[in-house]
């Protein structure tokens, strides 16, 4: 498994958040999260980013532990909660401003990034000025413009139409091709069994189940 969990917990103010979390995800599949608010999806995703560090437990990552080995995974992209850009900036130039952290991706790399997502390269209106979704859509293009290893993505389809939420679909098929590790919390069952190889359930911050939606893999001992 390229990303592991051994008995995570996490605890803020005492209270629990996750409990117990042991599960193990491997590239080219894309995951599902399904549960409800306050069920710890959110969290989950957190703790795999390196955002949060679990108050107890373990999480691996190509072997490497988070927080010891590395502060934050090595190849990820993220949309978690609401996307959050530079309000005077257009979209074209809020990617460039992210990807000159890493110089993973170029001009070229950031226009198709945002003609995959919907979006026009050369449009000169400013972030705050966007809708929400052409906002949403720009938080799904940060997430994947570097071809990241690892992508894991909050409610992607949130204020998305039904092109947007097409393209969603088409983006996560390619990435899984690509063989990126793919995780989508989606409070949408049925969007979410449209998206994902592998569905696990959440409730009160523990996994409480798991479903394995592809024909290959129902075939296997």
């Amino acid at each position: 498994m390229y990303v592991e969990l051994n008995d995570v917990s996490k605890q803020i103010r005492r209270s629990p958040i996750l409990s117990h979390i042991s599960v193990g995800f491997e590239k080219g599949r894309v995951y599902g999260l399904k549960g409800k608010n306050g069920s710890g999806k959110t969290m989950l995703l957190r703790v795999i980013a390196g955002l949060i560090l679990p108050s107890s437990g373990q999480v691996r990552i190509g072997g490497k532990i988070l927080g010891k080995d590395m502060s934050f995974p090595e190849s990820i992209g993220v949309l978690i909660e609401n996307p959050s850009f530079i309000g005077g900036e257009t979209g074209l130039s809020n990617l460039s401003i992210l990807a000159s952290i890493q110089g993973k991706a170029g001009k070229k790399d950031l226009e198709e990034t945002l003609e995959r997502v919907g979006l026009d390269p050369s449009d000169k209106r400013t972030y705050r000025k966007y809708s929400l979704g052409m906002k949403q859509r720009l938080g799904i293009a940060a997430a994947i413009m570097e071809k990241p290893d690892i992508i894991l993505l909050d409610e992607p389809i949130n204020a998305l139409d039904d092109k947007g939420v097409e393209a969603v679909r088409a983006i996560l098929a390619e990435e899984k091709a690509r063989g990126a590790l793919i995780i989508v919390a989606c409070h949408d069952e049925a969007e979410l069994r449209l998206l994902s190889d592998e569905i696990f359930y959440m409730q009160d911050g523990e996994l409480t189940g798991h479903e394995i939606l592809d024909k290959d893999r129902e075939d296997e001992p």
